[in-house]
């Protein structure tokens, strides 16, 4: 991988001091390495090949960043990486789908990136293609709002029904009996119906069984909490 698409694609995943990146399959530790010296974030790469693990130790030293660098020998599969908010990976089509569950299983929010290869059905929230370079792709991990939902005013008003059905972060579903879409990007939710003639926007953040949203109906925003059924 070209120094300039680790550094773009890090970038891409608006890495900060405050992340902590796994890089799944490490090889001689270059994401990892970037990922702190570039971006100041504690990394740890994972890697089978004992040797690459070593040399990969090597190379953190001689870049001065062996404390906030770590590389374990292990299996990816059985590894837990459950702490990250970025994971970075450069695998094959199949090992990526054979990852895709526990990277859906991860916090929500969770950025990943994979050098030159896509999740499958999981479309990307952004790439980057670039000549000689290769391509790379973003998504961030979306909370689960399958399910039916019935949000109340804050204050006065009428409650409405919503029943959402999920595909990865995008949404689709009825509001109110009209068709609804939208999307999710993490725990936020974002989705739109018409009610009564009037275009309808639903915004709000995800806990759980529980949204704290701002329903916007025209110029006129209320807050509403919605509840999920059966929770």
């Amino acid at each position: 991988t070209a120094d300039s698409m680790v550094a773009r694609l890090l970038a891409m995943a608006n890495l900060t001091p405050a992340d902590k990146l796994y890089d799944l399959g490490s090889g001689d530790g270059k994401i990892p390495i970037a990922a702190s010296k570039l971006f100041g974030a504690t990394a740890v790469g994972i890697e089978y090949d004992a040797d690459l693990v070593k040399h990969s130790r090597c190379l953190a030293e001689a870049e001065g960043v062996q404390a906030r660098v770590t590389f374990i020998e292990g299996d990816i599969f059985a590894a837990d990486f459950s702490d990250a908010t970025v994971v970075t990976v450069y695998l094959l089509p199949e090992l990526n789908q054979r990852l895709l569950p526990t990277l859906l299983a991860m916090k929500p929010g969770t950025r990943v990136v994979s050098y030159s290869f896509t999740m499958g059905d999981w479309e990307p929230d952004d790439h980057i293609d670039s000549f000689g370079e290769g391509s790379a792709y973003f998504w961030i991990v979306p909370a689960n709002v399958d399910g039916v939902w019935t949000f109340r005013p804050a204050g006065a008003g009428e409650s409405f029904e919503v029943e959402l059905d999920q595909t990865f972060q995008k949404l689709k579903g009825v509001a109110h009996g009209a068709p609804a879409t939208g999307k999710l990007s993490g725990a936020t939710i974002d989705f739109a119906f018409t009610d009564a003639g009037e275009p309808t926007r639903v915004t709000g953040t995800l806990d759980a069984d529980r949204i704290a949203a701002t329903v916007t109906r025209g110029n006129t925003s209320t807050q509403y909490v919605g509840t999920r059924h059966g929770a």
